[in-house]
């Protein structure tokens, strides 16, 4: 090749190679980092435990530059809290908390997953805090049980603010004194890291940080947002949880059952119970139960079904129905407000029991004080129609009969059974004149 021709070739390598360089940049903006949105907008159970650990995880598989969880909740389980916060830690992806929309509120567990972010933001008119541990039932513990709760709630949460650069004695008044802050308080007191009014506007703002403890640089600038929400199936799953439900579904199962055992082979009441059973038991498997409150509502299903085979007078319906509500209300270990069976849903359950057992009992002993109707005894004092001499039709079916004053049988007449011979034959007397047709 002469000299001009490989000039002209290097600079055509040239050219390509320069086209290829400036398309590098392009092309890794257009395929740049990726940011994965959480969308939390729940109780702390463990459903959306499960839910968020799992998006965690897509997080650090996808190479995502940062996951986002966007946090409103009131709280919830104080073990399912503890599993979230591990897995943010021990997560190899940035984790940001951004208590988002306007409105929201990060409060109690949700106070406590906030600390553990990588970084934690709020948007205006939004707020953080009351994290001081309640019983199942929403009052205060008791004095001795409470300081071991709240120094142990108020440690660890005191701890996720100090390793995360934050301060710990203002996240430690969300525990010991309720303490709850607007989110330019928040941010005044050093609580979170930033105040951003979008989404789009925060991933700007935090891009370059680096946290701490983990020290992740984050490239957020410009990221491309994929949002998660929880799927339909969870979101059942999560209804299914509600205390409420599974007392409902334990009543239900309750109900079918002793509706079986009282007329064998109906088998919808039966299959129907069987069913509300499995979903109750779903329910108390995945929250933490009170051996207490199990055993009494154990009792109570006892008291309801030996009412359907010993005539108490009432009195194993009404001890089963107060026994149920008892149990009910203590039926799982203090997890804040939101995981406890409301007083009216128990009472209206417990006494819906009540009165069908009622009724049930009151045809029992009206049935025991009928006199007993067997055989052609039945028919004395029915009516009967004559058909035609010495023949009269009475509970559909033709009778032989006479009269009991001996005057024949006149067809069309009404007549009343009087008495059953011992050949099976009726003794019939005239209706009063007013009562024939």
């Amino acid at each position: 090749m002469d000299a001009p021709g490989a000039r002209a070739l290097c600079s055509l390598l040239a050219a390509v190679i320069a086209a290829v360089l400036l398309a590098l940049p392009a092309a890794a903006a257009d395929g740049g980092s990726r940011v994965l949105v959480v969308e939390f907008d729940n109780d702390v159970n463990p459903v959306t435990q499960g839910y968020v650990q799992d998006e965690l995880k897509r997080g650090e598989d996808g190479g995502y530059a940062a996951v986002v969880i966007e946090l409103d909740t009131p709280g919830g389980l104080g073990s399912s809290m503890r599993e979230i916060v591990k897995s943010m830690l021990a997560a190899e992806v940035p984790v940001v908390v951004y208590v988002s929309p306007a409105g929201s509120s990060a409060d109690s567990a949700g106070a406590v997953i906030g600390q553990a972010a990588d970084v934690l933001a709020m948007a205006p008119q939004t707020n953080i805090g009351s994290s001081t541990p309640i019983s199942a039932t929403g009052e205060e513990l008791g004095e001795d049980l409470r300081k071991k709760v709240i120094n142990d709630a108020a440690a660890y949460i005191a701890e996720l603010a100090r390793e995360h650069g934050r301060n710990a004695e203002a996240a430690e008044a969300m525990v010991r004194d309720a303490a709850n802050y607007g989110a330019r308080e928040a941010l005044r007191r050093d609580v979170i890291d930033v105040i951003s009014p979008t989404l789009p506007a925060l991933l700007e703002e935090i891009d370059g940080r680096k946290t701490v403890p983990k020290g992740f640089v984050l490239e957020t600038a410009g990221a491309e947002v994929e949002r998660v929400e929880m799927s339909a199936w969870k979101r059942a799953l999560d209804l299914l949880i509600d205390p409420n439900v599974i007392a409902l579904m334990l009543s239900l199962g309750l109900i079918g059952l002793v509706v079986e055992l009282w007329n064998p082979g109906l088998i919808f009441p039966g299959t129907v119970g069987a069913i509300s059973l499995v979903v109750g038991l779903y329910g108390l498997q995945v929250l933490p139960v009170s051996a207490a409150g199990l055993l009494l509502m154990l009792l109570a299903a006892g008291f309801f079904i030996a009412e359907a085979f010993i005539v108490s007078h009432g009195a194993l319906a009404l001890a089963g129905a107060v026994t149920f509500v008892i149990g009910a209300l203590i039926l799982f270990d203090p997890a804040g407000e939101a995981y406890q069976v409301s007083l009216w849903t128990a009472l209206g359950i417990a006494a819906t029991l009540a009165l069908l057992f009622g009724i049930a009992l009151n045809r029992v002993v009206k049935a025991r004080h009928n006199p007993v109707e067997v055989g052609v005894g039945r028919l004395v004092g029915d009516e009967a129609v004559v058909r035609r001499d010495g023949w009269v039709a009475v509970g559909g079916e033709l009778w032989r009969a006479r009269s009991s004053v001996g005057a024949p049988l006149v067809p069309g007449d009404h007549v009343t059974v009087e008495a059953v011979e011992d050949d099976l034959s009726l003794v019939v007397g005239s209706l009063h004149p007013t009562e024939r047709p």
